[in-house]
């Protein structure tokens, strides 16, 4: 297939078969043929530079092509998002590696990984000779026009100030009476080609944060390299868990932290925009936003895994935005905190695999999601739990009394809308309707409010009308969320629809997990909603969830699923399903928001709360037979990670 630039671009690659590259503010995705095909910058959240991802002909993207040779093998160096790529041909052998630049944190700073805003392409002959060419069709502003590149005379470099970028390049081989310096092609695009000996090597460079203007030379791309690593392995060093999935669980965190921001402590669902939830469909989504549904497990898992000072930046960032001193949240907030997001679509991009509408922005900021409340407040106990348990002061130390008379805003705010119907955990775009997940949420809200009273003896707290208040809504999902004719508990009250949703009853203390109300409920769910060791979410239609056509598997469902069977004593059953869907992980180990019965990735990826999930069905694993695991873990006096 040949673009309309005049690239051969092919047929959209699977999902699963993306490389994902992170420095902690932006991050690329790519491809199988060693091209890049989703950069934003300067940040996430920005326009994007290359976007193939969704337009093969026209989005744009980075390619690096070896003569008469494909890339043979593909994988991450050790634990770090460093893409190891090698390229046999005939004539010679080359391994790239493929990264964006950070350095360690110095001295005190809680950060991690700092970005250095570079996006380092090194390749190195091994063997024989190999000719190299890369060829950059920049397309900036999600591919609304070309790149117009200026040339350097004193470094050599290219600029194309519109976007911010600097592109340099250095090596030690070069084809007969040519240098490996970048230059415009008649197209307009940017071209470095070279041709490498055994033991020369081609750095190629990117600075794409408009900060950088320097002189390149191929020890400082070396050095870039080795800074990188040792950054990713100084931080996943305190991730000392060696559990059930342990493999999975330490590439699962690494993802986390490679969708938190650096800067700002906020962590995106995920890093990409209108990955469809079905091929061709229109459940295309914004997802480079922050949710606060994530916040309870962010909180659990990083601390879990050593990073309290991390996780404790995560949860006072979302306690600082706008409206929680007021005691009312937002479904969502973007990296700077900011409660808005303008949606809109971007029609002159086609979609991956024809999938429309693309979209920027995302227009479930306006909704009322009344989950919200419960989740935030669970973060906020289990992170006062573990403060107290290890006695605080410094990085470990809990919320100040500011900050928990914010938090008792918000359990307030609670008891008041508690009765009042939302749009549901989902942003169904339709009516509001009385979710029986958001009542759990809002129960969970008032339950650990009152627990972190009576943990820290804050004077003044209303404990016992918030108690009458959680009791009255305990008895309200009890009677009107469960369906005896339907044997479970339904999406919403009045309704007989499944919502898998519901499978963290046990999970969030509601009821226990061997109850027969929950042990109804998740078979309703396996054999409703359950496509092998998948689980959709709901069944749009009977949802009537106001979209057209199907979506995949929900991945985060699934892995409830292995929780909530672990609570309800079923361990072999659980330990089956949790092979079974880290067996369907991408190639590199990553998952997607979905997936199809077939095992393609559906959805923005990779997907934090998949992972998220991932982690905690692992972690229950491990300690079946006891109660919840993170949660536990917590309430046991957090004596820190295992």
């Amino acid at each position: 297939m040949t673009g309309r630039d005049g690239a051969g671009t092919g047929a959209y690659p699977p999902i699963g078969e993306y490389a994902f590259l992170s420095d902690c503010r932006t991050a690329a995705l790519v491809g199988p043929d060693a091209a890049v095909e989703w950069l934003c910058a300067p940040r996430v959240d920005s326009a994007s530079v290359f976007a193939r991802l969704l337009d093969r002909a026209a989005g744009g993207a980075w390619e690096l092509r070896v003569a008469d040779a494909g890339p043979s093998g593909r994988r991450y160096d050790g634990t770090a998002p460093v893409l190891e790529t090698r390229w046999e041909s005939p004539s010679g052998t080359a391994v790239g590696h493929d990264f964006l630049a950070v350095r360690p944190p110095g001295g005190e700073e809680h950060r991690g990984p700092v970005p250095t805003g570079l996006l380092v392409r090194l390749l190195r002959c091994e063997r024989g000779r190999v000719e190299v060419r890369h060829r950059l069709r920049a397309r900036p502003d999600y591919a609304r026009r070309a790149a117009r590149w200026t040339g350097d005379p004193d470094t050599g470099a290219l600029a194309e100030e519109g976007a911010g970028l600097w592109l340099a390049a250095a090596g030690s081989g070069a084809l007969p009476g040519e240098d490996p310096r970048p230059r415009t092609t008649a197209d307009g695009d940017a071209e470095i080609t070279a041709e490498l000996g055994a033991g020369e090597t081609l750095a190629v460079v990117l600075g794409y944060d408009g900060r950088w203007r320097g002189r390149l030379d191929t020890g400082r791309a070396r050095r870039l390299l080795r800074e990188t690593r040792d950054a990713w392995h100084a931080w996943s060093a305190p991730v000392l868990y060696n559990g059930y999935g342990a493999d999975h669980v330490r590439r699962s965190a690494v993802v986390l932290r490679a969708l938190m921001s650096s800067d700002t402590a906020a962590l995106v669902a995920a890093p990409t925009t209108s990955l469809p939830e079905w091929p061709g469909g229109e459940r295309n989504w914004d997802y480079r936003y922050v949710w606060h549904r994530d916040a309870a497990l962010v909180v659990l898992v990083l601390m879990r895994l050593g990073h309290r000072a991390e996780a404790g930046a995560y949860l006072r960032g979302l306690l600082r935005h706008c409206t929680a001193s007021r005691g009312v949240l937002t479904p969502m907030l973007d990296i700077d905190g900011r409660t808005e997001s303008t949606e809109r679509t971007l029609d002159h991009l086609e979609g991956y695999r024809g999938s429309r509408p693309v979209r920027v922005g995302n227009a479930a900021h306006a909704q009322t999601q009344l989950d919200v409340y419960g989740q935030v407040l669970d973060a906020v106990l289990v992170f006062q739990q573990v403060a107290v348990g290890s006695g605080g002061g410094g990085a470990g130390a809990g919320l100040d009394g500011s900050e928990r008379a914010t938090v008792y805003g918000v359990v307030e705010t609670a008891c008041r809308l508690w009765r009042e119907p939302d749009h549901g955990i989902w942003e169904i775009r339709d009516g509001p309707r009385h979710w029986t997940s958001s009542k759990l949420y809002l129960w969970v809200c008032l339950d650990r409010g009152i627990r972190l009273a009576e943990l820290t003896g804050d004077p003044g707290q209303p404990l016992e009308r918030w108690r009458a208040q959680r009791d009255e809504l305990r008895e309200s999902i009890l009677t009107h969320g469960y369906d005896d004719t339907v044997g479970a508990f339904v999406q919403s009250y009045g309704s007989r629809n499944l919502d898998a949703s519901l499978l963290r009853i046990p999970l969030l203390g509601f009821l226990d997990g061997r109850d027969p109300r929950v042990l109804s409920t998740l078979d309703a769910i396996a054999a409703g909603l359950g496509e092998g060791p998948l689980i959709h979410r709901y069944d749009p239609r009977a949802t009537a969830d106001g979209l057209e056509g199907p979506e995949g598997g929900f991945l985060l469902c699934s892995f409830d699923m292995v929780s909530a069977l672990v609570l309800a004593g079923r361990l072999d059953e659980a330990r089956e399903r949790f092979e079974a869907l880290c067996a369907r992980a991408g190639h590199f180990g990553l998952f997607a928001e979905e997936q199809s019965a077939d095992g393609a990735m559906l959805g923005n990826y990779p997907q934090a709360f998949t992972h998220l999930a991932l982690i905690e069905a692992a972690m229950n694993l491990d300690e079946a037979g006891h109660e919840e695991s993170l949660h536990a873990w917590a309430t046991r006096g957090a004596r820190g990670p295992a």
